[in-house]
């Protein structure tokens, strides 16, 4: 039964943390005087999506928050922020949590350099991409890295250069900030991880009693045996439940196993250790030793969770990896839940830490 807890513990530290997202978010008070952004929403297409076996869209949703000075200053170029949301939500209901534009404008007002933020859509049809490469759901590690940034360096007065690139994303935004982070160095230069979810595969701790996981794992058989297509499956599966599916199509995706071209960790039950291995290789804790190079590439490094918040454990253990390999990052508990602070951490942590960190000239390296 400890192999079963490792492939439901991640898609019950996803479904736990995000129940907590619907918890109020405090919003900081709007700042006197602040000047206001332009929000364009906007279609980006993703050329690393294209016949992915699930369906998705590849023309995904994408909204840009342009500073007050941009439609003014016709000359000027700006660094760009990456904001990647969270499972279950999409970009849209992401601006509601961290509450944009109006905390961009007030950390502008406060002092912050100006700057482009872009939220990017990652919801997939059962509710969230992992940011992960996968031949089901496509490759959205590459749709960020790549797609994404290529459209906005192309259509926008930006800063093309690494070093005027954040990323940073929350909960299953921060898996993908930590994902991408490590792996594309050449394209960020600056990395900022909230609350990130599934950091390995026991994020969150054991989700019951044996029998209860067994339990479990044949009833999601059962409704993957008896699904017609994904959007039957995510039908009978609506908000959380789908969890379980959004990680086996991320990480055990199967191009041979139609309708639904994933596999499942479990057969009657029963845990099937090749597919948990594949689980456990997507978990940043387990492959972030690969990737200390890489994360010796960046300006700076910050990191954040809450004190009430049940992911702050494998937070802690990230930062405690980058301490060992002697990479600078900063690193804070603060009082709050899984979403109780993240607009305040938003406009007073984030924005100033890629406003100090990022190159805001065209001659950085």
């Amino acid at each position: 039964m400890k192999l079963m807890k490792l492939f439901l513990a991640c898609a019950i530290a996803i479904l736990a943390s995000d129940i907590l997202a619907q918890v109020a978010t405090k919003v900081p008070d709007p700042v006197p005087g602040a000047k206001p952004a332009t929000v364009e929403h906007i279609k980006i297409h993703g050329a690393a999506l294209e016949g992915n076996l699930e369906g998705d869209a590849v023309d995904r949703d994408a909204i840009v928050f342009l500073p007050p000075s941009y439609e003014k200053d016709k000359k000027r170029h700006y660094p760009v922020v990456y904001a990647l949301h969270g499972y279950s939500i999409g970009a849209e209901q992401w601006t509601k949590e961290i509450h944009v534009p109006q905390t961009i404008e007030g950390a502008f007002s406060q002092g912050a350099k100006e700057m482009i933020v872009v939220l990017p859509d990652s919801k997939t049809i059962y509710n969230g991409s992992m940011y992960s490469s996968s031949a089901t759901t496509g490759d959205f590690e590459n749709y960020v890295a790549r797609d994404v940034v290529a459209y906005m360096d192309a259509h926008y007065r930006t800063i093309a250069n690494r070093s005027s690139r954040g990323l940073v994303g929350h909960s299953m935004g921060g898996y993908g900030a930590s994902r991408i982070g490590m792996k594309h160095p050449d394209v960020f230069g600056a990395l900022y991880i909230m609350s990130p979810c599934c950091m390995s595969p026991m994020a969150g701790g054991g989700p019951g009693p044996a029998d209860q996981m067994k339990e479990r794992a044949i009833a999601g058989e059962k409704k993957v045996a008896a699904a017609k297509s994904p959007a039957d499956l995510a039908a009978q599966s609506p908000g959380f439940a789908s969890a379980q599916y959004a990680t086996a199509a991320a990480w055990a995706p199967d191009p041979k196993n139609p309708p639904l071209y994933f596999d499942l960790p479990t057969k009657d039950g029963v845990p099937v250790p090749e597919i948990q291995a594949k689980y456990a290789a997507n978990s940043p804790l387990a492959f972030v030793d690969q990737y200390i190079g890489n994360l010796k590439q960046y300006r700076a490094i910050a990191m954040d969770v809450g004190d009430q918040d049940g992911l702050r454990f494998d937070t802690t253990k990230l930062h405690d990896i980058l301490d060992h390999y002697g990479i600078a990052n900063s690193f804070e508990v603060y009082s709050g839940t899984h979403t109780s602070a993240v607009a305040d951490r938003f406009q007073n942590h984030v924005m100033p830490f890629f406003s100090k960190n990022l190159c805001f000239t065209a001659d950085c390296r």
